[in-house]
């Protein structure tokens, strides 16, 4: 079996438009949560959301691009691009033809959707109105995140789009790292993106009861008593991939190893989460690595800020961790960016890597008041961390729960 390095990040989340700026943020705590802008959110209950501010798609795609674009295949683009230069991978001309690609959305082009719903009903269903953009459904389309990103870099190899609710970015991570593990040559792009911040979005997880109605930065609140559901947010990021042997002889900068994943669905609920099936798949992730519990040092949390999804993974802890389910750090970067649903995933992974690169831990902000049923050793303010390996969690609806172990590379 090949050892899996990563090799280069690209980002935009709403804590920073690259994903240098996103790290050093998430380190200061500084919180990207803010009031909806994207539309009128004034007599809704959900007022804010996890916004980009600021990024222009104009650095990485062309006007006419930008605009037969859905946002989520935009960020996707600018996350892909990053992340290759960062790599090493002089765009467009060195980047493998046998390259890949697996980029996992939720939502996809659900803005744009909505958007040319609204245009036909608000004109009366007359003919002319009926007349919906020529780039409509291939711009919406889940999988033209990856593909568009191939197209965009020349790649011609593997590529695969993924839908796996919230755990669509560490899922495509995870079979990314499948892939190498097991014999394929090529270097692969893998990660999440997301641009749901729309009001169908808003109101369709308001009503289901996942979302916050607070009004301010403090609405992400993981593990607090008073958490009431978490932010909707969006945002992109890439990982590049490849085999460890190949990547010390490129001579590039390598993050840290990805050493296992685990890959499973609880057969329970359509929303409710499962402490027993999110058990299973950390469990086999550390399995996979060849680790036990008591190796790992450090946990990036799902941690979306929901009263029962927050109680259930710290159940889950619980279960994979035993008596040492105490003594491990765990952080929830959801407290600063919000969910960005599949691109979540992406992003703590990448962070999980800083983790362990510098030795620090970014904190979970907002957590006022310790829930007596999540009483694990939650980092409130950034800590340093001697961090040799560690996991990152997603879980989404449906049961879907998808699990990553890291190992800190010497390199």
């Amino acid at each position: 079996m090949n050892r899996v390095a990563v090799t280069g990040i690209g980002a935009v989340s709403p804590i920073g438009n690259s994903f240098d700026d996103s790290w050093k943020s998430a380190k200061a705590g500084l919180s990207g949560i803010t009031p909806i802008t994207r539309f009128d959110a004034f007599h809704l209950q959900w007022k804010v959301a996890g916004e980009l501010k600021g990024f222009d798609a104009g650095r990485y795609l062309s006007r006419k691009e930008i605009l037969r674009l859905d946002p989520f295949v935009q960020y996707a683009a600018a996350a892909s691009i990053m992340a290759a230069e960062d790599a090493g991978l002089l765009f467009p001309h060195s980047i493998p033809l046998s390259a890949g690609v697996i980029i996992g959305s939720g939502r996809g082009g659900i803005s744009t959707l909505e958007k040319e719903i609204r245009k036909i009903y608000s004109s009366g269903f007359t003919p002319h109105a009926l007349r919906t953009s020529a780039y409509l459904m291939s711009s919406t389309t889940i999988s033209m995140a990856s593909s568009y990103v191939a197209q965009k870099l020349g790649i011609k190899g593997y590529c695969l789009g993924i839908s796996n609710a919230c755990a669509s970015g560490t899922s495509a991570i995870g079979e990314a790292y499948r892939l190498i593990r097991t014999g394929h040559t090529g270097l692969i792009l893998c990660g999440g993106t997301e641009a749901p911040i729309c009001r169908i979005c808003i109101e369709g997880y308001g009503a289901s009861g996942a979302l916050s109605k607070g009004n301010g930065a403090s609405a992400s609140r993981p593990f607090d008593r008073t958490r009431d559901g978490f932010v909707l947010s969006e945002g992109a990021c890439i990982l590049v991939l490849e085999d460890y042997i190949r990547a010390v002889k490129r001579g590039v900068k390598i993050y840290g190893e990805i050493t296992g994943y685990g890959n499973t669905t609880d057969a329970f609920h359509r929303t409710k989460p499962s402490s027993e099936g999110e058990s299973r798949a950390i469990s086999m992730a550390i399995d996979e690595a060849g680790l036990k519990p008591d190796d790992i040092d450090f946990i990036n949390a799902h941690g979306t800020s929901t009263p029962l999804g927050d109680k259930t993974e710290t159940e889950a802890v619980k279960l994979s961790f035993g008596g040492n389910a105490g003594h491990v750090p765990i952080t929830s970067i959801k407290s600063l960016t919000g969910h960005m649903l599949a691109a979540s995933g992406a992003l703590e992974a990448a962070f999980t890597l800083m983790s362990m690169r510098e030795g620090i831990i970014p904190p979970t902000v907002n957590l006022k008041e310790r829930d007596p049923d999540c009483d694990l050793d939650y980092v409130t303010q950034t800590r340093k961390a001697e961090i040799r390996h560690a996991i990152s969690h997603s879980f989404g609806f449906g049961g879907l729960n998808a699990v990553l172990t890291f190992k800190r590379s010497d390199s």
